[in-house]
């Protein structure tokens, strides 16, 4: 439990982001790192769930549910989120 714990805690910051979309879900997923049962959800727009941590409260994953409907019925899609993307090839 204690490694759990530490895993949890964790600063993904620094994380690449992956992304997976569930055609029979109409879905798409995106990761900071895999989903756990502790996480907290929020739902934070119509359809957009974000997978919090339970120690820091930082978004670690979001579930875009009726992703494809929301592409085909606008050609902008935006989230109440800000975000810091920076470019390391190193990862």
């Amino acid at each position: 439990m204690l490694i759990r714990q530490q895993q949890h805690t964790t600063n993904y910051m620094n994380a690449k982001l992956e992304f997976e979309y569930n055609r029979e879900g109409d879905t798409l997923y995106i990761n900071k790192r895999r989903p756990y049962p502790d996480q907290e959800p929020a739902e934070i727009d119509y359809g957009v769930i974000a997978r919090l941590n339970p120690a820091t409260g930082e978004i670690e994953n979001l579930e875009i549910l009726f992703f494809s409907q929301r592409l085909s019925e606008q050609t902008l899609f935006e989230l109440p989120l800000v975000a810091d993307f920076r470019f390391d090839p190193t990862v």
